[in-house]
């Protein structure tokens, strides 16, 4: 006997189809919202209108490059990007300066020239983090104690040494300047003082009940 599909049956595949591509495209969507190069594409967008209309794929793809030369090696973007950062505060160093000088009001003079202050302190941070970048400071290792398996470090051992070296030096020269042999182990002399203490006889108890 042929059993009749429904219509309800024939829609049930699609209605998992489609939910099985919902279900991609937010992952997918999840994925691309949470890449650098997206998060900055959105910001440099809404900033970079004054330089014309931008593609967002472009110009994420366009960041992505630049993420990948630096994490080659290639910091000649990051360098020109200070360098360009630092002529721009530079300018705003400028104007709030000579706004400054147009002021009658004390408080407003303040003002400026403490915006002014501002921009050139950043440009100059700015001027140190490209010399740094192109004059990375030098590290060096005091010491490198590398193994793959259990290692145990004991950095006591050598001043220890030292110490008994110091002191059997000590010794030695105590040992010329008295002419006397400085061996505190040595077995001692026995000398005639306190006589009076000498060793007690053989005592017979059996007679001396």
């Amino acid at each position: 006997m042929t059993k009749k599909v429904s219509v309800k049956d024939k829609k049930k595949p699609r209605s998992v189809a489609k939910s099985t591509k919902s279900k991609i495209d937010a992952s997918a969507l999840a994925e691309f919202v949470l890449k650098p190069s997206a998060n900055a594409a959105a910001i440099v967008s809404e900033y970079a209108t004054p330089l014309g209309e931008q593609n967002f794929g472009e110009l994420t793809q366009a960041l992505a490059n630049s993420i990948t030369e630096v994490r080659g090696g290639d910091m000649g973007r990051c360098e020109g990007m200070l360098m360009a950062q630092a002529q721009a505060l530079q300018s705003i160093f400028m104007n709030f300066s000579r706004r400054a000088l147009c002021q009658e009001s004390q408080k407003n003079l303040e003002s400026f020239f403490r915006m002014a202050m501002k921009a050139q302190n950043q440009c100059r941070m700015t001027l140190e983090t490209l010399a740094t970048i192109k004059n990375p400071p030098v590290v060096f290792a005091k010491q490198a104690n590398i193994a793959h398996g259990y290692q145990q470090v004991n950095n006591s051992i050598a001043p220890l040494a030292h110490a008994e070296k110091l002191t059997i030096q000590s010794n030695e020269l105590l040992e010329q300047q008295h002419e006397q042999r400085l061996d505190t182990r040595a077995t001692g002399t026995a000398t005639g003082f306190d006589s009076a203490m000498a060793t007690l006889g053989k005592v017979d108890r059996t007679a001396h009940g």
